[in-house]
Parts: C-alpha cells; structure tokens; sequence
C-alpha cells in the first residue's frame, strides 16, 4: 500500500502527480455530481410551486433552469477539479479565464432561453384575437434581442480572453451607422412594423379607415401591411407611411352615435312641430338596440323646417345601424303623414308681375300676386 502511494506521488505526468491528479478527477466528479442533484431538487421544489402559482414567472424560472447546459456544468466542474492541481502561474490564468467564459455561456443560454419563452408566451396571449403579425414582427424582435444578447456575450468573453475589443466595437459602430443611412427607409418600416405588433393599433381582422382608403385588414407584415378594400381589390402600404396617418379602427368599435336630420314643410303648425321630438323619442325607443340622445327643432331652413336626431347604436355591426336606420324612416314618414305633416324639399317661389306694372314707373308699380312655380327636386 506504501509502495503505490509511493508510486502515485512520485510518478509525475506534465509535471503533475499522480496523486494530485486523482484527487483533482474525484473533485471534479464529485462536483457534478452535487450539482446535478442540487439542480434536480431545485426543479422539483419549484415545479411544486409554481403548481399553486397564478403568475408564470415561476413556470418560466423551471423552464430555463431545465434548460440548463450539462456540458457546462461537467466544464465547471473539471475547473473545480484543476482548481486542486499545482499549476504554474500561467495556467492558472488560463483556467481563469475559462471560468468565465463558461458561466458566460451559460448565463447567455439561460437568457436566450428566457427570451424564447417570454415571446412564447406573448403570442399565447394574443393567438385568441387572431393576430397574425405576431409571426413578423415577432421573429423580428426574436432575432434583434439575440443578436444583441450573443454580441454582448462575444464581446465580453473576448475582452476576458486579452483581446483588445475596443476597435471592433467602433468598427461595428461605424458600420452600423453606414448601414442605417443606406437602408434608412427598410429599416424604418421595420421599427414601424414592431411598433405596430407592440402597440396594437389594429390587427388582422380590423376593418380600418385611413384618408381615402377603407377595407379590412389581411396581413401585417415586416415592411408592408395589405388591406382588403371594399372594392375588393387588395391595398399594399409601407407601415411607416401607414403610422403617419389617423387610423379609424372599426372592429374596436362598441357603440355607433347617428346623428340625421329632416326637414318638413313650412305650413307645418306650432302644435306639430312641439310633437315632432317626442314622436322620434318614442319611435327610437321601440327598439333595444338603439338609445335616445336628442331630438331638436334645430333651424329654420331655405325651403324647410330643420330637424336633429341624435340617437345610439349599442351594437357595432353596421348592418345593425342601417337595420334601425331604415325602421325609424319608415316608420317617421307613416307618423308623419298621420299627422298631417309633410317633408320638405327644395322649392323656390316666383313673382310675376302684371302687365299695367311693367309699364308703370317703380313707385306707382303695385305688388302682384305670388304665384308659385312648379316644385322642383334636388338632385
């Protein structure tokens, strides 16, 4: 037994004994061996939490720490091994250094893990409302975190390593800027098209009105969005041009106010004119689907007597609104017309005068009867 210990501490291999390097190998294994039971019960003990848990911030904790790299684990734990060798100077820095670079690896695994489930879950969360630039803009801000996460990570574990980062970090800023300036436009329907996916303005399905353009929704895309017209043809347009407008989004629409007006005729009495408004009020009240604002002798127009109705549509279909607008004309003109009252429309009056005043002087000229002409619609 003298013999082999004897033997273990002298034999040496690249100026490391035996014994020592056995002792470093029973560290190393031991070390993982702690450390994959640790992370075991670690998982199983918030697994059980996070059952009776109503947040997902402790689902995604499990999920990442799951994610956990077991090669990473055996690397730190051989550094914990040949923590316990006699090393010279210099590769002791070595070893150093490798510490960092594995538990950066690692930390960039766990947040890269972390930005794939936090996506995940965001476009869970929104698949019900039937979003489909989710995917774009998505992928889009997916690979914008990545690519910052893993140059962050590069960066750090070069500069570690004794590389001097300082002018590639410029040369990427320069090159990034000539980038920007030569793809300004591509880049700015990017941003607009991940400020729509974040903000929501509207969505897949949303029927929109934008200037002279009005049609639904069909895809958002990374650098345009395409809206099916009324007219059935398909509209393409940048997203930044379409930002830059007001967006009038009728989907999210829960109520509609109609406001109409109408005229009747002149001969219509006082004491009609007072029923008028509480006619509407009871005509509008017939229906569930609408409520009642107003009804107002508004003015007195050039050729009739000027009615404002006012009223609310509790739905925001709008074949709803023109259902209950229809109903309410149809029923106005059979109110009216028991009441003996008619609607106006445009008329204009002509006097003529007689012959004895055409050749009469101005002031020995009498007025002469009115004499209405023929009644004439507007087109």
């Amino acid at each position: 037994m003298n013999a082999t210990i004897d033997w273990l501490s002298d034999t040496t291999i690249f100026g490391i004994t035996m014994a020592n390097g056995l002792v470093a190998l029973a560290v190393a294994l031991g070390a993982y061996l702690v450390f994959t039971q640790v992370l075991r019960l670690l998982l199983k003990r918030l697994s059980k939490l996070a059952e009776h848990s109503n947040t997902h911030v402790d689902d995604m904790l499990v999920e990442v720490l799951a994610r956990t790299n077991r090669t990473l684990l055996l690397l730190v734990s051989i550094l914990i091994g040949v923590g316990f060798l006699d090393l010279p100077d210099r590769w002791a820095a070595r070893v150093s250094q490798l510490w960092f670079v594995a538990l950066a690896l690692q930390i960039a695994l766990w947040a890269n893990t972390a930005v794939t489930l936090g996506l995940r879950r965001h476009a869970e969360r929104h698949a019900g409302s039937g979003t489909a630039n989710g995917s774009a803009a998505g992928t889009l801000i997916s690979w914008g975190l990545r690519t910052v996460l893993w140059a962050i990570v590069l960066l750090a574990m070069l500069s570690n390593l004794g590389v001097n980062v300082t002018a590639f970090v410029a040369s990427l800023g320069v090159g990034g800027i000539a980038v920007a300036l030569a793809a300004q436009n591509i880049l700015g329907d990017l941003f607009a098209s991940v400020a729509i996916a974040v903000d929501k303005p509207f969505e897949v399905g949303d029927f929109i009105v934008l200037g002279s353009i009005a049609g639904t929704v069909e895809v958002v895309g990374v650098k345009t969005t395409r809206i099916r017209s009324l007219g059935g043809e398909q509209i393409v347009m940048s997203n930044t041009e379409l930002l830059k407008q007001t967006v009038s989004n009728y989907k999210r629409l829960e109520q509609r106010r109609i406001v109409f007006g109408f005229g009747v005729t002149y001969q219509t009495t006082v004491d009609q004119l007072k029923k008028i408004p509480e006619l509407v009020r009871s005509l509008i009240g017939e229906s569930e689907r609408l409520r009642f604002d107003r009804a107002h002798f508004k003015a007195y127009g050039e050729s009739s007597l000027d009615f404002e109705v006012v009223y609310f549509v509790l739905q925001p279909d709008y074949n709803v609104y023109m259902d209950e607008q229809q109903r309410i004309n149809l029923r106005l003109m059979e109110e009216l017309t028991s009441l003996g009252v008619e609607f106006a429309f445009p008329t204009r009056v002509i006097y003529m005068p007689s012959s004895d005043q055409e050749r009469s002087t101005p002031s020995e000229r009498k007025p002469a009867e009115a004499q209405p002409a023929n009644h004439r619609t507007a087109p």
